[in-house]
């Protein structure tokens, strides 16, 4: 389903017949990328990773992430706060983070995500203008303020799990500690794990 108020914007994916949800992970690629990618590997479960181009270097394991089954979306150039650029800024910054991606991976981009989830009507057209399906949350999972005290990450993550509901994490050492146990605690709630169709 997507959001009524923007129909641009994905933040529910389509039900399928058993339920589940999709996990995302924002601000890549990191250092701690490939303990995320064996994590998801030994437990099965696929994911949709929003990089900011600029961190992307040929020597990252992007292979890896396309291999194992994952999506690699747009999260900008470098995270800048889009509601604060014109349209045409908006757009050269999106449509060369595009580009970049697709040049070092040789993957076409189909999802983005605003950084800060920030975005204005000129970003919406901006992704409209550039074939890109605008993906949000329904979930935050706060990790990114959680540091000291990981096990509430799960907690974020878990106490409010509806069918396709897509969860917000993002690459940081703390979400790594748990994403075992958040796995875990997802699957006893009787969810699966799905991506977002790609586009042909």
């Amino acid at each position: 389903m997507y959001d009524s108020t923007h129909p641009q914007i994905v933040t529910v994916r389509q039900a399928q017949s058993e339920k589940s949800v999709v996990l995302s992970f924002d601000d890549g690629p990191s250092k701690v990328l490939p303990q995320i990618l064996d994590i998801l590997k030994q437990q099965d479960v696929p994911a949709m990773f929003f990089w900011q181009s600029s961190l992307l270097y040929p020597a990252r394991p992007w292979q890896r992430v396309l291999d194992e089954g994952h999506i690699i979306g747009t999260h900008s150039m470098k995270h800048r706060n889009l509601v604060q650029l014109s349209y045409e800024q908006q757009h050269q910054d999106i449509r060369n983070s595009m580009a970049h991606i697709e040049k070092t991976t040789g993957t076409s981009v189909v999802y983005f995500r605003p950084p800060y989830g920030r975005f204005n009507s000129n970003t919406l057209k901006v992704a409209n203008a550039l074939g890109l399906t605008t993906v949000m949350w329904r979930i935050a999972s706060m990790d990114w303020e959680l540091k000291s005290d990981p096990h509430k990450i799960i907690q974020y993550a878990t106490e409010n799990l509806e069918d396709g509901a897509i969860i917000l994490l993002h690459e940081l050492e703390q979400t790594v500690a748990i994403l075992p146990q958040l796995i875990t605690a997802i699957k006893e709630q009787g969810y699966g794990f799905s991506l977002l169709p790609t586009k042909e």
